[in-house]
């Protein structure tokens, strides 16, 4: 999946982490389209999960990475649009099956919850797993109807 654009974004409390994973996927090779915020200067997190859900509803990215303080608020902003499937996670396991059985296409990050490198590895998993079908096929169509 190298290569494959992959946008970023998140609120003051995230943008530390966000920063860290961004510099981690560029150096894997991703494209990363940074939708911000630029600064731990306080702002408000849905306007990044909106920013997000428009990033990969338009398809300027097939894939996403939020972070906020809980990675809750940020990733339900972005689930507003029907073509997000975010999946906050908080260990490998997690970021395994959202992808296995959910077809997630982000990831949402809690930066006051997860630790880093529990965060860096989560986000390697994310990508590396392919959706599993089969009986998922289904349930994950009724997630993407308006």
């Amino acid at each position: 999946m190298a290569g494959a654009t992959i946008a970023v974004a998140s609120d003051h409390a995230g943008f530390d982490l966000k920063e860290l994973l961004k510099r981690d996927l560029q150096q894997a090779g991703h494209d990363v389209l940074d939708l911000g915020t630029n600064s731990t200067e306080s702002v408000d997190y849905p306007d990044f999960g909106k920013a997000m859900a428009d990033a990969i509803g338009t398809g300027k990215a097939g894939r996403g990475v939020l972070v906020c303080g809980t990675g809750i608020g940020i990733s339900i902003a972005a689930n507003r649009n029907p073509k997000v499937r975010a999946a906050l996670v908080h260990d490998v396991t997690s970021a395994r099956l959202s992808r296995e059985h959910n077809d997630a296409n982000v990831v949402a990050f809690g930066s006051r919850l997860i630790g880093t490198e529990a965060a860096r590895e989560a986000l390697k998993v994310f990508l590396a797993t392919k959706f599993e079908g089969g009986r998922h096929i289904g349930r994950v169509a009724k997630l993407s109807k308006d």
